[in-house]
């Protein structure tokens, strides 16, 4: 039986544990998760303000509406736990990418309005997946991801780890809230289920994704999303040697007929 995670408490948690690559896209609101004190709902409105939607703190009174979690949403309220790392870093990636967030409850609001709140399909479960642990990779180059295609994980990192100093292979944006809580555990070694864009500029490969979620052109099945162990990924980790890259239990061989779709241009 899988066991629940268990995020740590706030008081065991260090400023250095977050100057992690992982929590970058959060360096402007830094005092909302490393301060002793948590913030709470006024603070995070206060701090995180939003142009059609809140915060408010999820309680007995709050889920006496009876709505689904995401129709609330979509009517502009953020149902949110008082002193929660998974709701603090979901917060703060709504503060940080709005319109992406948006655009991933509109499409959640469609497929409900489809199957209604008892049954989930692919695509609500692909999103799903990527509003948890999503990671938006750019690339210069398609050819770069020939390796990763294979799941030839020495070649990805190790063989191009000049391409990734260059930023020919980059992560775009962290979406996932749920990565960022289990990355409150550093010795847990994470993945993230990532969309590939071939482009520049991190705001350019953020709003290309958004577009694709909008149009249905993306998130329509869980195999469509890469896995990427984080650990890989050249300085993110202090153990990148060959040894390291051949632990099959993390670094995952390619199952039989998976095939992942190629780069949004």
């Amino acid at each position: 039986m899988r066991r629940r995670f268990v995020a740590p408490a706030r008081g065991d948690q260090t400023a250095a544990g977050f100057a992690h690559p992982l929590f970058g896209d959060l360096s402007v609101h830094r005092d909302l998760i490393d301060s002793p004190e948590w913030p709470d709902i006024d603070t995070l409105n206060a701090r995180l303000p939003l142009p059609d939607r809140c915060f408010v703190a999820q309680d007995e009174a709050l889920a006496a509406d009876g709505l689904h979690y995401e129709l609330r949403v979509a009517r502009g309220r953020i149902a949110t736990r008082p002193c929660n790392w998974h709701d603090l870093f979901n917060a703060l990636v709504w503060a940080r990418y709005p319109v992406l967030k948006a655009a991933l409850n509109a499409r959640q609001c469609l497929h409900i309005a489809r199957n209604g709140t008892q049954r989930r399909d692919s695509a609500q479960q692909a999103l799903t997946q990527f509003d948890e642990s999503g990671v938006i990779v750019r690339v210069r180059d398609a050819a770069l991801i020939q390796a990763w295609d294979r799941h030839d994980w020495s070649t990805f990192f190790q063989g191009q780890a000049e391409h990734w100093r260059r930023g020919d292979l980059a992560i775009a944006a962290v979406v996932g809230h749920a990565l960022m809580e289990q990355a409150l555990l550093p010795e847990r070694r994470l993945v993230g289920k990532c969309l590939v864009v071939l482009g520049e500029m991190p705001e350019e490969s953020v709003a290309r994704i958004v577009a694709a979620i909008r149009a249905g052109e993306a998130l329509q099945d869980p195999g469509g999303l890469r896995p990427l162990p984080l650990a890989g990924i050249p300085g993110w980790h202090p153990r990148q040697e060959a040894a390291f890259y051949a632990q099959a239990d993390y670094f995952r061989p390619l199952r039989e007929g998976r095939v992942y779709p190629p780069p949004l241009c």
